[in-house]
């Protein structure tokens, strides 16, 4: 945040009750421009994609590291900063060495977690390189496939692709994007972002380079989170050592040191709070699961799934007893439209996924096996806010 920010910040605030000033840069699902302590990284990657300057193109890359160590977060903002250098609007960055190039390689990023077919990964491809409007309806995989390589066809510089959050359980299956990467046209490189290491992965036999992103150290974690509070929270909300403790507790995962920086700051501001108190750092430690599922999976979800999940996080622990009686709870819930048969299906799908997790119930039943309540695998104070928030 620049100092102009900050000084409007300060003439906005009237002292009046209003814990949280902006949920966007308090979310746990936005990324801001310049990722903290990823320099490394972006080194890495920049020097991976150097011939992109020279208007050639780089071999495939793997990027890899666990979750919430911030891949997603430097990978979109490096796009997003070469994006306007192959749009044409711009030149090339100029150095004493190297003059500028016109043909650059174009850049698109894509994330399979809503991008998970075929015909969807063609049709993002596409889309990110020309101007005009594709299609979603009424062509076939092989048009957009053919429309593809007309698109690129002899053109030099050819296009590098982001492709996000591969290998994740209702993301694009690994083996299939292989078959889709060898579809491409031949002046189209990839560069794939996942959390599995190389060996456990078969994308990194095509690969010229792998990047290894680590889990955030404990400082720089706690400067995340002063930093996100400063920007989304009123003056002082957040002290630095109640930063510092969630971070300690989040062990290097910006993830859910975030969702518990936003979960804390919700029940505060729920409370008629001004700062938040160790209590609500308290219900928001002890909300998260853990592991827990990031929130840019549950809300990447199809929009009747999330209804669902709406619905659910609603439920008290006897109206998730098992996956029957949640579902006559879910189906019973104001603005459900959805058939109990279709609310159980996406029960157990969401299941499958591990959004949601099936744990063998305590109670008696004398037919056979007890019943499987459903627990959630994501904080639902974080989520509900989330998802009322974009309604």
């Amino acid at each position: 945040m620049d100092i102009d920010e900050r000084i409007r910040r300060r003439q906005r605030w009237t002292g009046e009750s209003r814990l949280i000033q902006d949920y966007d840069a308090l979310s746990p699902v936005g990324h801001i421009d310049e990722p903290s302590d990823r320099g490394p990284v972006f080194e890495q990657l920049l020097d991976h994609l150097d011939p992109v300057f020279d208007g050639d193109l780089p071999g495939n890359a793997y990027v890899h590291g666990p979750s919430g160590a911030g891949k997603t977060a430097v990978v979109t903002a490096l796009f997003a900063h070469l994006e306007p250098l192959s749009s044409g609007t711009q030149s090339v960055i100029h150095t004493s060495t190297r003059a500028a190039t016109t043909g650059v390689p174009g850049v698109v990023y894509l994330d399979t977690r809503t991008t998970t077919s075929t015909f969807a990964l063609y049709h993002g491809v596409l889309d990110g390189l020309v101007e005009e409007s594709v299609p979603k309806h009424g062509i076939s995989t092989e048009e957009l496939r053919s429309r593809l390589h007309d698109a690129l066809d002899g053109a030099r510089a050819g296009a590098v692709v982001a492709v996000d959050h591969v290998g994740e359980p209702g993301s694009a299956d690994t083996d299939d994007l292989v078959d889709v990467f060898a579809g491409l046209p031949s002046n189209v490189s990839w560069l794939a972002v996942g959390r599995d290491p190389p060996a456990q992965t078969e994308l990194a036999a095509y690969t010229a380079t792998t990047v290894a992103v680590r889990h955030y150290r404990q400082q720089t974690l706690t400067d995340v989170l002063m930093t996100r509070a400063s920007s989304g929270l009123a003056h002082r909300a957040l002290d630095h050592e109640q930063a510092r403790r969630i971070a300690a507790w989040a062990d290097g995962n910006a993830h859910d040191a975030l969702a518990a920086l936003f979960v804390a700051a919700v029940r505060a501001d729920d409370r008629d709070r001004t700062r938040i108190a160790e209590t609500d750092v308290d219900d928001a430690l002890a909300e998260l699961p853990q592991p827990s599922v990031s929130l840019g999976r549950v809300l990447a979800l199809p929009e009747n799934r999330q209804a669902v999940l709406r619905a659910l996080v609603d439920l008290d622990e006897t109206d998730r007893a098992s996956v029957t009686a949640t579902t006559e709870a879910v189906a019973a819930a104001p603005g459900v439209t959805l058939s109990p048969g279709t609310i159980k299906r996406y029960l157990y799908e969401l299941a499958e996924i591990g959004v949601v997790e099936r744990v063998q119930s305590e109670l008696d039943n004398d037919q056979g096996r007890p019943p499987s309540r459903v627990e959630l695998r994501f904080p639902p104070t974080a989520f509900r806010r989330l998802y009322d928030l974009q309604q």
